[in-house]
């Protein structure tokens, strides 16, 4: 993974990293030391939540041994049984206690040390949105994924390339005007994005290289699960008509 070239301003209040993981055991001992590195540098505070979504090997001893002496910076929200990407993001969000927040995959997919693209961008928006440049997936998962962006710009009116990527940061506010999150899969970033737009908050996008997977089970991409995502991006688009409306005023902006 090659370093990030800029050195990214500090962000003002705690930092907070959302980590979702399944089996991730091979890939969070090179995933969390990065992180802890680049989140030193961003803010003065920062605390690591990481999600393990029903594990069944050694996620969270993988993650406590990586957090070494930094160990009281890390935060465990622990699934009995898997939950699925959607809840467990958004679980770790709501245990967030941050100024800002962020979330990204566990698998090693993103180099942590690209939150510092994201962070020079803090000043100019709210939500700062990774988006891949070049997806490091088998091509199916691109054809997905681009059938679903362009259904997100018709159902949602969202005009971003790349919705589902899932690396972002974020000031409090844009939780605090997208909560309740009602999305119980990745179309939680579709309503993050919808969320964040409708209440008058600013969205950027940075470009982000995604890396193969190197270790661990890709999850995701079978059909049932996509035609499930299909039918909820439908029911979720009628259920914020239905039972979410912005916030009066947009929410006060923090400052980086």
């Amino acid at each position: 993974m090659a370093a990030c070239s800029v050195s990214a301003p500090p962000l003002s209040g705690l930092l907070s990293l959302v980590i979702p993981a399944h089996n991730e055991e091979l890939n969070v001992g090179r995933v969390i030391p990065a992180a802890t590195a680049t989140l030193a540098r961003l803010a003065e505070r920062y605390e690591v939540v990481l999600v393990d979504d029903g594990s069944t090997d050694g996620t969270v001893a993988a993650a406590r041994a990586a957090m070494g002496e930094e160990g009281d910076r890390l935060r465990v929200v622990s699934h009995a049984h898997k939950s699925g990407y959607g809840i467990t993001v958004a679980d770790g969000l709501r245990a967030a206690a941050g100024d800002w927040v962020a979330f990204m995959d566990g698998d090693g997919q993103f180099d942590p040390r690209d939150l510092e693209k994201l962070a020079m961008m803090a000043d100019r928006a709210d939500l700062v949105a990774g988006r891949r440049l070049r997806r490091a997936d088998p091509w199916h998962r691109s054809v997905v994924s681009h059938t679903f962006n362009i259904l997100v710009r018709l159902l949602y009116g969202v005009r971003y390339h790349d919705v589902d990527c899932g690396f972002k940061l974020m000031r409090r506010q844009v939780l605090v005007a997208a909560s309740p999150i009602l999305a119980r899969s990745a179309l939680l970033n579709t309503e993050l994005y919808f969320k964040t737009r409708r209440s008058g908050l600013r969205v950027v996008q940075v470009g982000l290289t995604h890396h193969p997977r190197l270790a661990g089970v890709r999850s995701g991409g079978r059909l049932i699960p996509i035609l499930r995502a299909v039918r909820e991006l439908v029911q979720l688009r009628w259920e914020l008509a239905r039972s979410w409306k912005p916030p009066p005023t947009p929410p006060r902006r923090g400052s980086s």
